[in-house]
């Protein structure tokens, strides 16, 4: 019995860890019962957006590795080009950055970033996103891109997200069916968000690094996209 105690005791704070470091919570005084359960029912973050995303965050969450083990949000970048008749154009940029447990970056982009269109503009939109999209969230595009026709989407990813389930193959067959352009970041893509969408430190070099396989794994990619479009 008392095994079973010290078991359940060690999960709750296994529990309340893993909540506390999801929403940047203090993880000392895990040994208070009060504190335990404060923790474990902390909610998960809500979307974060802004104009610049921190450094450490595009070198992990963009890296365009084979394996994404530990990665488990999207962030996306999103430039956004209003053309009205005129030929002025109302430009904006940004980032949106989500929790698996919450609504994915490429629904909130809709919901919150361009909740509606106004028919007498066109919409050049394009993301660039650390993975490709889930197959609710290709969903949601192809609902979106179906019912405006004023708007044109070219989505650039770092990773396709778990590409070899035959629902996520099907997803993104289905995305390009309904006219998104769908790319895998080249090292030239890389940069360019490196330059224009991450902070730069006071001091620090801005000259993006590329990794030493991101040449690699972008033709890794490439081929895979290929395969499943074709």
């Amino acid at each position: 019995m008392a095994q079973k105690e010290e078991a359940a005791a060690a999960t709750e704070a296994a529990a309340a860890t893993e909540a506390a470091s999801q929403n940047g919570e203090d993880l000392e005084n895990l040994d208070d019962p009060e504190k335990l359960k404060e923790l474990i029912e902390l909610p998960p973050f809500e979307i974060v957006t802004g104009e610049r995303l921190p450094a450490n965050f595009f070198k992990f969450q963009f890296r365009n590795v084979e394996y994404s083990s530990g990665r488990n949000k999207t962030f996306l970048c999103y430039v956004v080009e209003a053309q009205g008749k005129g030929g002025q154009v109302q430009a904006s940029r940004g980032y949106l950055e989500d929790e698996h447990a919450a609504a994915h970056a490429e629904e909130a982009f809709f919901n919150t970033i361009l909740p509606a269109f106004d028919p007498a503009l066109r919409y050049n939109v394009t993301w660039y996103v650390s993975s490709s999209p889930c197959a609710a969230c290709a969903d949601r595009i192809i609902k979106t891109l179906s019912k405006t026709k004023n708007l044109r989407l070219l989505i650039l990813v770092g990773r396709l997200f778990m590409w070899e389930e035959p629902e996520i193959q099907a997803a993104l067959k289905k995305l390009k069916e309904a006219g998104c352009k769908l790319r895998i970041m080249k090292p030239q893509d890389f940069e360019y968000v490196w330059q224009n969408f991450v902070e730069q430190e006071e001091g620090e070099s801005k000259a993006f690094q590329p990794w030493e396989d991101i040449q690699e794994n972008f033709l890794y990619y490439e081929e895979k996209l290929a395969d499943i479009l074709k």
